[in-house]
């Protein structure tokens, strides 16, 4: 499973990398920081997997989203923001965002999702409080 993290913060990228270093069977084949290189990732490297931040330098997470699902493979795409709003869950999860996680309280969720603990039915259920 090729893995693309799209998050601003180079400690968060690198808490993801080594959390998913564990994981059997996925490969992260890239990283980026802003949209421009989010998209380009995407668009060259075709992940089965996007972890995908909402707020970043050149527009935002949901910018990124939406041109995700233009494509004719689209990937699984997960949310992991510091922005856990119900408005910005609803916005990300019509735009086709698979998952929705808050990174101060949910980080370890997107290990169980690639992991296979966590199925794309649980989608629309709420973050915990």
């Amino acid at each position: 499973m090729k893995v693309l993290i799209v998050d601003d913060s180079g400690e968060v990228r690198e808490r993801i990398k080594m959390l998913l270093s564990e994981v059997e069977k996925v490969e992260m084949i890239g990283e980026a920081e802003n949209v421009q290189q989010a998209i380009e990732h995407i668009r060259q490297q075709g992940p089965d997997v996007v972890i995908l931040d909402i707020r970043m330098p050149g527009g935002n997470g949901i910018d990124v989203l939406r041109e995700i699902e233009k494509k004719d493979r689209v990937p699984i795409v997960i949310m992991l923001t510091n922005y856990p709003y119900p408005q910005y869950r609803k916005k990300c999860m019509d735009a086709g965002a698979d998952f929705f996680f808050d990174k101060s309280r949910e980080f370890e969720k997107v290990v169980e999702v690639l992991s296979g603990d966590m199925k794309r039915t649980n989608c629309n259920l709420q973050t915990s409080s």
